[in-house]
């Protein structure tokens, strides 16, 4: 069965430009990663879940904030590994200082026998579109390019 996510693509107007909110994963497999690391907030759903609700739920699971606003749908990508991110975007100048991410446990060092527990994100982050672009995970910089379109668009 095909995996597939949802997530909210947070973006703010700042000096007429847009900035995007991008998360970093946490646990020990992304601590010396960054370039192209960084994600929208998302997480799996079901098929008895809204996708829009299951990306709300998860953005305030991963951040600890509640994104509002007219949420914008995107255009569906597919991550490596076949996974698909379904996309909103919402307008909103949260401040990322007060994140706090839900947790996840697993076995570190491998093979150790210890269960130790991580933060599913470690840090957010605005980024501009150029930066966005490096940080973003490969499957998602069409997300942020379509965004930064209709924004484009959008001032015309």
């Amino acid at each position: 069965m095909q995996k597939k996510s949802a997530g909210l693509l947070v973006y703010r107007i700042r000096n007429g430009r847009p900035e995007f909110l991008l998360v970093h994963p946490g646990g020990p497999f992304w601590t010396n990663k960054d370039a192209h690391a960084w994600s929208i907030p998302k997480g799996e759903y079901g098929d008895d879940e809204e996708p829009l609700a299951a990306a709300r739920r998860e953005f305030a699971e991963e951040t600890g904030l509640i994104a509002q606003g007219e949420f914008v749908s995107l255009t569906p990508v597919r991550q490596a590994g076949g996974k698909v991110v379904t996309a909103w975007a919402v307008q909103a100048d949260l401040d990322v200082r007060a994140t706090a991410s839900n947790t996840f446990t697993m076995e570190w060092p491998p093979h150790s026998g210890r269960m130790k527990e991580f933060p599913e994100v470690d840090q957010a982050q605005w980024f501009t579109l150029e930066e966005a672009r490096r940080r973003i995970n490969k499957g998602q910089i069409a997300l942020v390019r379509e965004l930064a379109e209709k924004l484009t668009a959008k001032k015309e």
